[in-house]
């Protein structure tokens, strides 16, 4: 098991969310994706080599996480609440430790 995670980061040094939920993880209310601003600044996302890939995002003043569902050769684009940018780090490393999904 360590050296298939040694492994995994030799060959993909980019920043993963925990593969799988922690046991009594919060729930992120996902919604549709829709434009809500001109300009979206990803200030943070996830490596691109897994199904799921996430991004910490800032528009007008708020933050929020979108996160990208790839399966079957279709991505499905959804995002958590836009709130203020503590709340969406917080957020963010949460669903990075794999306690919020």
């Amino acid at each position: 098991m360590a050296e298939d995670l040694l492994e995994i980061i030799r060959s993909c040094p980019g920043l993963h969310a925990a593969a799988e939920p922690q046991e009594g993880y919060e729930r992120v209310n996902w919604r549709k994706s829709v434009p809500r601003a001109p300009r979206v600044r990803v200030r943070r996302h996830t490596c691109d080599c897994k199904a799921i890939v996430y991004e910490l995002c800032q528009a007008g003043g708020l933050s929020f996480i979108r996160r990208f569902s790839r399966s079957g050769g279709k991505t499905l684009i959804t995002e958590s609440d836009w709130v203020r940018v503590p709340e969406a780090e917080h957020l963010w490393l949460k669903v990075l430790m794999g306690t919020a999904r």
